[in-house]
Formats: structure tokens, C-alpha cells, sequence
């Protein structure tokens, strides 16, 4: 297993992680319904938003994943926070990055992984993944335009979640549905 360096702004990162309070926040339905669709429309068993603390994975947000956190230097997500594009492991068996990671030789049994960076402010946190049992070549474009959309989708909830102001997208939500913040 090689684990994923830090990035040269992760001091900054985990700063600006640390000062959103997005890991002590309680879980956001919006998350939890968004992970849910986006495993459903990739038809595999687990996806989660995962934000990388010093030491450990937080789920934000997770479908079919057994628990809520994992060590840093076992996730998958870490090396997300290197990656500006989709990142895509087609077999985690064959990737000497991840073949011998305990989350492909034990439960949840990770073999396919592909994941977005999630950024607030500029600064990646974590990542929006889709993850299966079963070895997949890879994602179309399809597949990878709905999963930069989704990622998008979750930057967007998050800064609503951390901004002391509503965003403009959810004042037309909000005058949309007759209510007013």
C-alpha cells in the first residue's frame, strides 16, 4: 500500500477544514440524499463525501460503506487531494497503491474507485466518491460529466453550509418555494 503524500497547502487545508466545522456539523440530508443517487445512477454499492482530516477520513456523507471514518493513510480520497480530475482505480487489486489496503483485502472490499476533489475557497478537502465490489474499466464521459456535476453539487451545499449568507442559487430556491431568508 503506498499512501498518498500531503499536499505542499496542507497546513492551509486543514486550517480551513478545521475552521468551517464541517467535521463537528451533524449530517446534511442533501448529502445524504445526494451520495444515495449518485451510487443508484452508477449502479454500485457505495459512495460517500469524504473530507481528509490530519489522520483520519470523515464521511460527510455515505452509502453501503460500514463505518463513518477510516485512517488517512488508508483512503482512498487522500489521493484525490493531489488529483485536479477524476481520479479512477479500475481494479485496486492491480494498483500497487491499493493492493494491499485494508479496505480492498477486508470489508468493504473496495475493487473499483473513482472519485472529484471537493474544494471550498480554492482549497480541496476531501473528494465526492463512487466506489464497488467488482473490478469497471473505467467511467465514460457520461459517467464522468454526472460525477464532476455531483462534486459541483456538493461544493455548492458546502458553502452554504459554511457561509454566514445565503448563496444567490439558494435565494431563487428559497423565492421559488414562497419563502423568504
Amino acid at each position: 500500500m503506498i499512501c498518498a503524500p500531503h499536499p505542499r497547502d496542507e497546513l492551509v487545508r486543514l486550517r480551513l477544514l478545521t475552521s468551517t466545522g464541517l467535521l463537528d456539523a451533524a449530517h446534511d440530508p442533501f448529502l445524504d440524499a445526494l451520495v444515495q443517487t449518485v451510487a443508484r445512477s452508477f449502479e454500485l454499492p457505495m459512495a460517500a463525501v469524504s473530507l481528509i482530516d490530519r489522520d483520519e477520513q470523515f464521511f460527510k456523507a455515505s452509502v453501503g460503506l460500514p463505518t463513518r471514518s477510516t485512517p488517512r493513510d488508508c483512503s482512498f480520497c487522500a489521493h484525490v487531494l493531489w488529483w485536479p480530475a477524476p481520479f479512477v482505480v479500475p481494479d485496486a487489486t492491480l494498483d500497487e497503491r491499493f493492493a494491499n489496503n485494508p479496505l480492498v483485502t477486508g470489508e468493504p472490499h473496495i475493487r473499483f474507485y473513482a472519485g472529484v476533489p471537493i474544494y471550498l475557497q480554492g482549497v480541496c478537502l476531501g473528494a465526492l466518491c463512487v466506489m464497488g465490489h467488482a473490478p469497471k474499466p473505467g467511467l465514460d464521459e457520461a459517467q464522468m460529466r454526472l460525477l464532476h456535476g455531483a462534486g459541483m453539487a456538493v461544493e455548492e451545499r458546502l458553502n452554504q453550509m459554511t457561509s454566514p449568507e445565503p448563496s444567490e442559487a439558494a435565494r431563487r430556491v428559497e423565492r421559488a418555494s414562497g419563502r423568504t431568508i
